[in-house]
């Protein structure tokens, strides 16, 4: 205790001083533990950089067909399927998942790659794709069919109005290497097609449409195993001049 000379009512009011000065000195040094404990709790709730496990499983869960595959082992002779990891730049991942497929004890005759990037945080970007046409991959065929000009003078710039019409019911025979007939297309309401069509060499030749001048033009197209469904457009003329 400390005695504060003077009057007893001095001494009284030295005490109330020294009390409140305690009680703030103890409530700044509460308040700061406090604002520690924030700290700590806030950066536990922080996310933590993604891990190389981490980054495989993101993108192994980008398509089914990924699902089992293993890391390269470079001793492994025929292994049809795996990924590999490596730290990118950036603090994430790159990772290369790759899948062949023929005679794949023998070191696979095809092979289709993905390059995908993992950021710290764990956002997944396919960079590029590699390789051999995908086999699970459907080919086919779609297009439009429009004849024109509608108007008889073309302006500059074009008028929306004279814009080439579809046509609706147009028939398109296909044909294979061989000549033989495999399909026939014909167009829906709005000059579209959109059929299924498996890998080969093939003929599309246009067929005669009713008030039209002539005909489109026959083309000649590859399908490839994997290469997706091909657009084929076809034009006709209205002899409008």
């Amino acid at each position: 205790m400390i005695l504060v000379r003077g009057a007893r009512g001095g001494t009284i009011d030295a005490l109330v001083r020294l009390g409140a000065m305690k009680t703030l000195h103890r409530t700044l040094a509460l308040s700061a533990v406090a604002l520690l404990l924030l700290a700590a709790c806030s950066g536990a709730a922080s996310p933590m950089p993604i891990t190389s496990g981490g980054a495989v499983t993101a993108v192994l869960a980008q398509d089914p067909k990924f699902a089992g595959l293993t890391p390269l082992d470079p001793n492994l002779i025929g292994q049809s399927g795996y990924y590999e990891v490596r730290p990118a730049a950036d603090g994430g991942y790159a990772v290369r998942v790759w899948i062949g497929w023929g005679d794949c004890p023998a070191g696979c005759i095809n092979h289709h790659e993905w390059q995908y990037g993992v950021s710290a945080a764990g956002a997944v970007t396919l960079l590029g794709e590699l390789g051999d046409p995908r086999p699970d991959v459907a080919t086919g065929l779609r297009g439009a069919v429009t004849a024109g000009p509608v108007c008889p003078v073309v302006q500059n710039p074009p008028d929306p109005a004279c814009a080439d019409r579809p046509v609706a019911g147009a028939v398109i025979l296909v044909t294979n290497a061989a000549g033989d007939p495999v399909l026939q297309i014909t167009t829906g309401a709005d000059g579209t097609y959109d059929v299924p069509l498996g890998p080969g060499v093939y003929t599309l030749t246009p067929q005669a449409v009713n008030g039209l001048m002539g005909t489109a033009e026959m083309q000649q197209i590859r399908l490839e195993a994997g290469e997706g469904v091909v657009t084929v457009d076809f034009s006709y003329d209205t002899g409008i001049r």
